[in-house]
């Protein structure tokens, strides 16, 4: 049930890098209450909740999927644990924001899925890159016929290994960001994958392999390219390398999210930070996911469910993602079946 004021009382379960970021935008939200946070680490929880002012707190997340006062979580836990979490959080009723990618395998995200069409809540896979204004003008020329039928997508989303280190014994370049343009050229084709065939590289010493690429034929007759190298030199000066070609029978389109126009060059040497996603300028945040978590507030409090993104699409997404990881390891080409 929602509050009688119709602000959304939200928690947060998993306080890692991005669970804190989910905190801090949500509380600076009009009309959305950080109501409760959750992580097995007391100091953390304790850290992060004085510091925002949180009086519910809890280190074990059945404890918050029990309190009534809680109306929409945000599932900010390792891929490995999305599966338990997810469906826990949809069978105790509460509205659903679960991180991309959904879960590691096409098996659990299916599990979701069912969990999520039997409940009460709603369920959005976190995929930011549908709310990134760059993107939803590009699906729109799309959808205009502006370009005619798309032929050819290639992307790329690349980051510095100063970064990828620190990811990649949690998840795959492939998997944790090639993910994001797999489910950009579905959205945008709004086609099915037939084969996949991909290649990893893992000069590294982490778990994962630092990059990759995957090229999918589409049902549609298109060819999709995913690239995700997470080995950049250290001295890379933007914080993501993203761009994206779509070449249709009339026109293309290209986007780019890794020069985000801005440029600071001091005695540190030459940096391009974030102003599009999570920039925080004067100590306040402001950007595209703040968009993606009103969006979703906004489907709470309305009861409309949410259509940005459905679980199936992002259940699409793991699928080729898992179908690469499986090409690259044995090296043959991955067949999708059809029912």
């Amino acid at each position: 049930m929602m509050s009688s004021s119709d602000t959304v009382r939200w928690g947060v379960i998993g306080l890692g890098w991005f669970g804190e970021v989910h905190a801090d935008n949500l509380a600076e939200i009009p009309g959305i209450e950080l109501a409760a946070l959750c992580t097995r680490r007391p100091e953390r929880l304790n850290e992060i909740a004085d510091r925002l002012g949180v009086t519910r707190r809890y280190t074990d997340y059945r404890e918050l999927l029990a309190d009534p006062e809680i109306d929409a979580v945000s599932i900010t836990t390792h891929i490995n644990d999305h599966r338990e979490i997810a469906i826990d959080a949809l069978r105790s009723g509460k509205h659903v924001l679960l991180e991309k990618p959904m879960a590691p395998t096409v098996t659990d995200c299916e599990q979701i899925v069912a969990a999520a069409e039997a409940a009460t809540g709603f369920l959005m896979v976190g995929h930011i890159c549908r709310f990134d204004p760059r993107v939803t003008l590009a699906k729109q020329a799309i959808e205009e016929g502006r370009i005619g039928e798309i032929i050819s997508m290639h992307a790329r989303r690349n980051l510095s290994k100063a970064i990828g280190e620190t990811v990649l014994d949690d998840i795959s370049a492939l998997m944790g960001d090639g993910i994001h343009d797999a489910d950009l050229m579905l959205w945008f084709s709004g086609a099915n994958v037939s084969t996949v065939y991909a290649q990893e590289v893992h000069p590294g010493k982490n778990k994962y392999p630092d990059g990759g690429w995957s090229i999918a034929r589409l049902d549609n007759g298109a060819v999709a390219v995913v690239e995700s190298v997470w080995h950049l030199p250290e001295s890379t000066p933007y914080t993501i390398d993203a761009r994206m070609e779509i070449i249709g029978t009339k026109g293309a389109i290209y986007i780019n999210c890794g020069e985000a126009g801005l440029t600071i060059h001091d005695a540190e040497g030459v940096k391009m930070p974030d102003t599009m996603y999570w920039p925080r300028p004067f100590g306040r945040y402001l950007g595209v996911l703040q968009e993606e978590l009103r969006y979703f507030a906004d489907c709470v409090r309305s009861g409309e469910r949410p259509e940005r993104i459905t679980p199936d699409e992002s259940c699409a997404a793991v699928a080729w993602m898992a179908a690469a990881t499986e090409s690259a390891r044995t090296g043959s080409v991955i067949v999708f079946e059809r029912d």
